[in-house]
């Protein structure tokens, strides 16, 4: 289990008082937002990469990490993750740089054609072209629907892990029945500087939505007293001196328990928000972005779209149809950032070029 990144402010990010000035930004760091970065950087484009989420891999690594992909060309099966991996390899030559744990808020077109752009944590930008392939929209994780709990958001009640050592030695209340919560509940179960003092795993149901071999392993450590879990809901909580001291938990017997703790982690899964982008005056059609199959260009140029936040006749919701859209849209970029240049279709098993920004060496001839 890989503890998340800090989502705050990255060094690029921090290194700037001025806007940071690119030639592309992409919104979104999933397949999609990876392989534009590919795409972009054969033209020798470079790209910075604006994410909600902690980490790259978009709903691939946050909904279905270690389930198998079948339908990526020449890859007969590959989990989410190792998607994310492949794709991250792939692009090392290009160097771009990410900035996690951050939302666009707001996107203006200059006179000159290019954009202001900020984001949720105050990191500007002043990009020549802008591509958004933010999926179904940014993941916000599922709350939990009990008044006045929100007010120990950040402080005792937790939708994601952050610094796992935070939570040594406490007395855990872990709600959801995906692989995160059970492997966040296995990993603070475990021997080791990060055991916490107590693990009550807490799921509607005695059946779980997560790899046999996690549930398997989870069920095992109960069995052996290393941690808990108690079948039912949410139904109320204990404050004690503005602290949250427990939880209270229905089960299908109708009988409420109470549940002491010191922190609430709760992992219900991620809800998809279009969020600002349906702000930005771009032509949509049912919350989906409309473009040219050209290039992939919404109603204002030099913003593309691409993957399953486009919408256009006869478009399909496929990651490889998202890297082929990825393709187009960086040659339609190409004349905003190199107005003056014409910009060739080359092959990377021939050019020399494209060996050369690859780091690798070109076949010698026959």
């Amino acid at each position: 289990m890989n503890a998340e990144p800090d989502p705050e402010v990255t060094p690029a990010d921090a290194a700037h008082d001025k806007p940071i000035e690119t030639d592309a930004l992409i919104v979104g760091a999933g397949p999609v937002g990876l392989f534009q970065v590919f795409e972009l950087g054969l033209l020798e484009i470079k790209a910075h990469v604006i994410d909600s989420l902690a980490c790259p891999g978009g709903q691939c690594v946050e909904l279905y990490p270690d389930k198998p992909i079948y339908d990526i060309p020449a890859v007969p099966v590959c989990t989410g993750r190792e998607l994310t991996d492949r794709l991250l390899r792939q692009i090392e030559p290009f160097g771009a740089t990410f900035h996690f744990g951050q939302e666009v808020t707001a996107v203006q077109r200059r006179d000159d054609g290019r954009f202001d752009v900020e984001t949720s944590k105050g990191t500007r930008f002043l990009s020549k072209t802008v591509f958004i392939a933010a999926g179904v929209g940014a993941f916000q994780p599922r709350t939990l629907n009990l008044d006045g709990l929100e007010k120990f958001e950040g402080t005792q009640l937790h939708y994601r892990v952050q610094d796992p050592a935070d939570f040594a030695a406490k007395q855990l209340v872990i709600v959801g029945g995906g692989d995160s919560a059970l492997e966040w509940s296995l990993h603070f179960a475990a021997e080791g500087p990060q055991r916490a003092g107590s693990v009550t795993l807490v799921h509607r149901r005695d059946g779980f939505n997560a790899a046999a071999a996690t549930v398997a392993k989870m069920r095992q450590r109960c069995a052996a007293g290393e941690m808990q879990f108690l079948v039912g809901q949410l139904t109320g909580y204990e404050e004690k001196d503005g602290r949250l001291a427990g939880v209270k938990v229905t089960g299908a017997d109708d009988v409420t328990r109470e549940l002491p703790l010191d922190a609430l982690l709760v992992f219900l899964g991620l809800s998809p928000k279009l969020g600002p982008i349906a702000g930005w005056g771009l032509d949509m059609e049912r919350k989906q972005l409309k473009v040219d199959t050209e290039s992939f260009a919404t109603s204002t140029p030099g913003i593309f779209a691409v993957g399953d936040i486009n919408t256009y006749p006869g478009k399909k919701k496929l990651i490889l149809s998202g890297f082929h859209e990825c393709a187009l849209a960086a040659f339609g970029a190409a004349p905003f950032i190199f107005p003056d240049r014409k910009v060739l279709l080359q092959y990377t098993t021939t050019s020399p070029k494209l060996h050369k920004l690859l780091g690798v060496q070109t076949p010698s001839p026959e």
